[in-house]
């Protein structure tokens, strides 16, 4: 009698962890849509500003902005990473990490001065646990970053950039490519330069500036900057939700085999209860007779 006890206050504990599962499940999946619609809406406008960015940065033109400038040293680099707040979300968190932690290894092996600036409660755990000099630390960002909170962000980079005290801009996250493909990467965002894909072979835009090209670059490029990180942390956003949402997917199914196994062993040892039962009261009424 008290396996079957065991057994089915087991049985309790583990169907209340699947309904926390399974809701947990349908939440994400709800935020994932919302956040994927922001993600895709953002992607043409930073496509197409790329792309004009990237030409104008391959046209002769006499006027340049310093965020197409490389420098010919790049000692003073920062590296951006974006975590989550919250776990559950399989291994989100861990392959942002792995890479990050490649890139500040190279960093250092060439001697750069490295500035490490993290997004999320998780990475920033990780990083403490491991000894690590956290320069700026980021625990706003949910999973609905507004362009708002980028762009005090992004300024604040541009103007480093500008000054000369910024050489390099990295940036680790989980780029997102579809519904069952998201990348853990490190892209380089500034120079911008470095970031843009330049214009095909032979292919020759021209354009025409008013007021002129000077004041338009002077607009233009920041925006792209801004534009292309926006889109990393709406790409890190949407990319976290699908992470929870197939953990828990997974978490919810292997309750479920559980909870199956459970019972059976419940059944087996209550079929067992019963017959020795039955085997007690067959002796016992062979006795008196």
């Amino acid at each position: 009698m008290a396996k079957a006890r065991a057994i089915v206050k087991r049985l309790k504990a583990v169907r209340n962890v699947r309904k926390i599962t399974r809701t947990m499940e349908l939440i994400a999946t709800a935020r994932f849509k919302k956040a994927m619609d922001r993600a895709t809406e953002a992607a043409a406008y930073t496509q197409k500003i790329s792309e004009i960015v990237s030409d104008l940065s391959n046209a002769a033109l006499t006027f340049s902005h310093p965020l197409l400038e490389g420098r010919e040293t790049q000692q003073n680099c920062a590296l951006l990473i974006l975590t989550s707040n919250r776990g559950l979300c399989g291994g989100y968190n861990g392959g942002v990490l792995r890479l990050a932690n490649r890139r500040m290894q190279e960093f250092r092996d060439e001697g750069r001065t490295l500035s490490l600036e993290v997004s999320g409660k998780r990475g920033l755990a990780f990083l403490r646990f491991q000894g690590e000099s956290i320069d700026q630390a980021y625990t706003h960002f949910e999973e609905k970053p507004t362009f708002d909170e980028v762009d005090e962000l992004a300024s604040r980079y541009v103007s480093a950039y500008i000054a000369g005290t910024l050489d390099r801009l990295d940036v680790a996250y989980v780029r997102f490519e579809s519904s069952s493909r998201q990348t853990a990467t490190i892209e380089t965002l500034l120079p911008i330069g470095q970031l843009q894909e330049s214009a095909a072979e032979g292919l020759s835009v021209d354009y025409e500036f008013l007021p002129s090209a000077g004041e338009i670059l002077e607009e233009i490029v920041p925006a792209s900057f801004k534009a292309r990180l926006f889109k990393c942390f709406l790409d890190a956003a949407v990319s976290e939700q699908i992470s929870r949402m197939v953990a828990m997917k997974g978490a919810t199914e292997n309750a479920g085999e559980m909870i199956d196994s459970l019972s059976m062993q419940y059944n087996r040892a209550r079929q067992t209860q019963i017959t020795s039962e039955l085997s007690e009261i067959i002796g016992g009424a062979a006795a008196l007779e």
